[in-house]
Formats: structure tokens, sequence, C-alpha cells
């Protein structure tokens, strides 16, 4: 809870590891295709859930947003305060991915102003420094909100290195929102030993070149993004709450 890819190779990885179930939200892609590659890998032994992770604000000050459950699109690029409403409009399940890590996490003051439609905040992630995991949980702490951990696997390799456990199956999409948003998470579990320090050095190298050419590429030679507000996609409904 969550991962940014998925294939046959994901898949078996995740059944090899153990997991139920694996959240699903690439970077700038449409739910709705989200939703159809979700629907394609999963099968009895393992539910892919589509979700989106929101890009709010701008390219410099960005605060991440993870929506679980949503029936209609959110672009990315909107305001941190107009994506939550969006997302508690829809009912959708609202966790927070790396709080206050570099200049894509939300703050604990965010999460106070907030608090009332955000169900979880993640407390473990690998691409974290021990510090950013530790300020993490003081976050929860502080706000007395529920933990959750993610793999945030941008390698498959990282898939089943960190996962969030609840206190019994979760077979459909409907599940995991309820229980989420009845803050039903029974604990978060990581991996330990060289190998996972590995693969959390990986991730977080990876980051590097997410942040580098990767950004040069969507913003430079991809042109408008397929989440960008202003797409032919969304027509003009969320220019209100749009930063550019």
């Amino acid at each position: 809870m969550h991962v940014k890819v998925l294939d046959e190779k994901v898949v078996r990885r995740a059944k090899q590891r153990g997991l139920d179930a694996l959240v699903y939200a690439p970077h700038f892609v449409r739910l709705p295709e989200i939703r159809r590659r979700a629907e394609r890998f999963s099968d009895d032994d393992l539910l892919v859930v589509p979700a989106r992770e929101v890009f709010t604000g701008t390219w410099r000050n960005r605060k991440h947003v993870l929506a679980i459950g949503l029936d209609e699109p959110i672009p990315d690029f909107v305001s941190l305060t107009g994506a939550i409403a969006e997302c508690d409009r829809q009912d959708a399940a609202v966790l927070i991915p790396h709080p206050e890590f570099l200049n894509v996490g939300v703050t604990e003051a965010d999460i106070r102003v907030h608090g009332d439609v955000i169900h979880a905040v993640e407390t473990y992630n690998p691409k974290h420094l021990d510090r950013h995991n530790r300020r993490a949980k003081a976050i929860v702490e502080a706000t007395n909100k529920q933990a959750f951990g993610s793999s945030y696997a941008h390698l498959r390799g990282t898939i089943g290195e960190v996962w969030t456990a609840f206190g019994a199956s979760i077979r459909t999409e409907a599940e995991l929102v309820e229980r989420l948003r009845a803050g039903n998470v029974t604990r978060v579990v990581h991996r330990t030993g060289r190998h996972h320090e590995l693969r959390r050095r990986m991730e977080f190298a990876h980051l590097g070149w997410e942040n580098s050419w990767g950004k040069i590429d969507r913003l430079v030679l991809s042109g408008m993004e397929p989440t960008h507000p202003d797409h032919d996609a969304y027509d003009g409904r969320f220019d209100d709450i749009s930063v550019y």
C-alpha cells in the first residue's frame, strides 16, 4: 500500500511474499487507465486496488495525497485543500504518504488542519532515511492518526518489503476503503537485514533519477501531463483549484 509498478513479475513476487492485495497508484496516469490495469492483474489470489497519488501544489513544492476508492478522476497540480475536499466528496480513504519528506510531503500542520478527513499517515517507507521514518512516527503520535506502511515500490524487487496488516482478509476495494476509514489497521510490518537495507538504498537512488532525468523527460520532452488539470480529459472542471 502502495506500488508504482504492475506487471506479471510484480504479481508473481507479491504472491511469493504472501501478500493478499496491492494498492496500485502510478504517477501521472489517469484513474480509468489505472483501474483497467488493476482489474487486468487481479485474480482470486491477489487483489489489485486502483488508487491515485495526487500531486498537490506546484512542481517546486508539491505535497502528495494517496486517495483510495475514487469514483471520479482528480488531476495533479491542484491545491491541497481542493484535492482533499474532492476526495472527501467521493468518500475515498485519504492517506498521507511520506509526510514531511523532502519537498513532496504533507506537513504535520497540514494533517492537523485536514484531520477530519485524513484517515492514515505512512510511518515506514523504503525511500526514507531512518530519521524520516522516526519523524513520520512522531507525526502519527502527535496527530493521533492510524499508521500505515508501504513498499512504495518503483522497482519490482521492493514488492513485499513493507506491508500493512489488517485483522481479516480484504477481498474488495470497498472493504479496504471501509477499513481504512474506520481505523482498522492492525500493524505495520517490514523486513530487516542486509537485503532489505540494499532494497532501501536502491529505492533511494532511484529517487535521484526520478527527480533529475525523469523530471526533465516529463516536463520538457513529454509536453502536458495526462493528469494536468488543463488537459482536455478534465474539461475545465478543476480550474478553480488548479495551481497552474
